[in-house]
C-alpha cells in the first residue's frame, strides 16, 4: 500500500473512539456481568413465554428476608422457579446460607453449581446431589396457574423441604394449594414488576411474618 492510501484510511477522533469503547464496555457487562451486579433482579429479562414475571423489589426482599428469619443463619434455601427471590436472598447473603435455585431458563446457568435445572412436567428428575428433604424451606412459585403445574410442583416441594414450604401462586389456587400442600393464604399480598392480570397471594404452612404488617 502507498503512503497516500495510508494518508486516506479513515481515523477515529479520540473522543469517538472513546465512546466506541465505552459501548463495548456496557455490552460486555451486559453478557459478563461482574460481582456485585449479577444477583440484581432484572440482570435477565423477563421471557413471557416461559411465563416469567420478575417480583417487585419491595417483594423480593420481603420474601427473602422471610426465608432467611425462617431458617437462620447455616439453613437451606430452595428457591423453586422463583429466581427473583433467589437473587434477592444472595445480594443480602453471600456467605452463612446454603442457596439453590430451580429453574427451567438454561441463562440462570450462570450462578453455577447453586442453579439445578428443573422442569416441572419430571418433578422428581434432579440430580443424585440433591438429597430428598435437605432444605429448611422451599419456596416456590409455580409458572402456571394451572392445577396440573401446581401438582407437579408440589411433588417437588414435598421432596426437598424438611417441613417449612412458602409457595406464590394465584389467589384462585387457594383450595388447590391448601390440598396438596396444607398451605394457609397470608395477609401479604406479593407485587410484581408489571401489573399481571390474575391476583397472587403467599401461603405458608408454618407461622410466619407474612401475616404481620408490611
Amino acid at each position: 500500500m502507498s503512503d497516500l492510501e495510508d494518508d486516506e484510511t479513515p481515523q477515529l477522533s479520540a473522543h469517538a473512539l472513546a465512546a466506541l469503547q465505552e459501548f463495548y464496555a456496557e455490552q460486555k457487562q451486559q453478557i459478563e456481568p461482574g460481582e456485585d451486579d449479577k444477583y440484581n433482579i432484572g440482570i435477565i429479562e423477563e421471557n413471557w413465554q416461559l411465563s416469567q414475571f420478575w417480583y417487585s423489589q419491595e417483594t423480593a426482599l420481603r420474601l427473602a428476608q422471610e426465608a432467611i428469619a425462617a431458617v437462620g443463619e447455616g439453613g437451606r434455601i430452595a428457591c423453586v422457579s422463583a429466581p427473583s427471590v433467589y437473587q434477592k436472598l444472595r445480594e443480602l447473603c453471600r456467605e452463612n446460607f446454603s442457596i439453590y435455585i430451580f429453574e427451567y431458563d438454561k441463562r440462570f446457568a450462570m450462578y453455577g453449581e447453586e442453579f439445578i435445572f428443573y422442569d416441572y412436567n419430571n418433578p422428581l428428575d434432579l440430580p443424585e446431589r440433591i438429597a430428598a428433604h435437605s432444605f429448611d424451606i422451599v419456596i416456590a412459585d409455580p409458572p402456571y396457574l394451572s392445577e396440573e403445574c401446581l401438582r407437579k410442583t408440589s411433588e417437588t416441594i414435598k421432596y426437598l423441604t424438611r417441613g417449612k414450604i412458602l409457595l406464590c401462586t394465584g389467589a384462585i389456587m387457594e383450595e388447590q394449594a391448601a390440598e396438596l400442600l396444607g398451605v394457609k393464604m397470608c395477609t401479604f399480598v406479593p407485587r410484581h414488576t408489571r401489573n399481571l392480570a390474575n391476583e397472587f397471594r403467599c401461603y405458608v404452612n408454618y407461622d410466619s411474618g407474612l401475616d404481620c404488617g408490611i
